[in-house]
């Protein structure tokens, strides 16, 4: 197999992690995995212990922005964010059930504790997990912006003891009303 990244290397099979075997390639390092081999090494080895004292540097890792080919059936991949606090992606042939990682993208995903976790990452439900938790660090940083740092840590404050209290929507009631003190709309 040719690679589907650089399109200059050839795929060979080399060791990824003890007994967990991958197609490398010749020229820039990417590894293809298939997702089915991955499942079974994790589930015959499933105390194996990923090296979590990693360092990676983001100047190590390639991250391929163009869409890449698989290069088992030559259909396009999909990209899959492998987490809320990360912007690499990773790319994914659901034909096949393949995954490329770029060079480095291994050792990312073994410094961010998601090696084992890789057939996760391309889930609905995770992928759905990433874009919550990025909206609401949006909203945050938003609310932040308009209120201040002092505001809204008060109203963040306010709202926990008001969403807590057994009264809320009485007290909601309450505090939204223009005069809480009229029988006039």
């Amino acid at each position: 197999m040719n690679c589907t990244s650089c399109n200059n290397g050839v795929l060979n099979e080399t060791l990824l992690e003890a007994g967990f075997w991958v197609h490398t390639c010749s020229s820039c390092s990417g590894n293809w995995i298939l997702i089915e081999d991955f499942a079974t090494w994790k589930e015959t080895n499933s105390d194996y212990n990923f090296s979590d004292d990693i360092s990676v540097e983001e100047t190590q890792i390639t991250d391929s922005k163009k869409a890449l080919i698989c290069p088992s059936s030559g259909t396009i991949m999909r990209k899959f964010r492998i987490s809320a606090t990360n912007d690499h992606k990773i790319d994914y042939s659901s034909k096949v059930g393949g995954v490329w990682l770029d060079n480095g993208e291994w050792e990312l995903l073994k410094s961010e504790g998601l090696a084992g976790s890789l057939n996760s990452i391309l889930t609905n439900h995770w992928q759905a997990k990433i874009k919550q938790t990025n909206t609401a660090t949006n909203f945050s940083e938003l609310y932040l912006q308009k209120f201040g740092s002092e505001n809204y840590k008060k109203a963040k404050e306010f709202r926990e003891w008001l969403i807590n209290h057994e009264f809320k929507y009485d007290l909601k009631a309450y505090v939204l009303a223009e005069d809480p003190y009229s029988a006039d709309k």
